[in-house]
């Protein structure tokens, strides 16, 4: 999800008897995404701790409103520095980690279209990028299609 739509969830906004998670999309366009058990794990953790309310990542200084961009931005950054990680990466690059994981993975990018909230496939493949695992599974798919001549 966009970081905007991220720092919107609502508590009510995961669903675990369905195991998806409600956004409220870019353009008013709601969409429900799959939500991994692993996940959903680590939300009850968090909930369990900080017992938030209304919005599921609430700010600090005023628990009525949600987390702000620049406070979460600032969390990655610090974070990304204590890891080690030396890429020049952001929020939004998981993003795109997400979309070219699912594709390697080989999902439909359709369905990855959908899960981004894209009304275009041609933004949604902006976000796949080649990897070497997807170029390795290509010269596998033309031998085995070779093979059968």
């Amino acid at each position: 999800m966009r970081l905007s739509e991220a720092i919107n969830l609502k508590v009510d906004d995961i669903d675990s008897k369905r195991m998806v998670v409600h956004i409220r999309g870019k353009g008013s366009k709601d969409r429900y995404v799959p939500l991994a058990q692993k996940t959903l794990e680590l939300l009850r953790g968090y909930w369990h701790l900080y017992r938030p309310t209304q919005w599921l990542f609430p700010s600090q200084r005023n628990r009525n409103k949600p987390m702000c961009l620049t406070a979460v931005q600032r969390a990655f950054k610090d974070a990304l520095q204590q890891s080690g990680i030396r890429k020049d990466v952001s929020v939004h690059t998981l993003r795109h980690s997400y979309a070219t994981h699912l594709l390697e993975e080989g999902q439909n990018l359709r369905v990855i279209q959908n899960l981004l909230g894209h009304q275009s496939p041609n933004t949604t493949a902006i976000y796949t990028h080649l990897t070497q695992k997807a170029v390795d599974a290509l010269h596998t798919t033309l031998n085995t299609l070779m093979a059968s001549l």
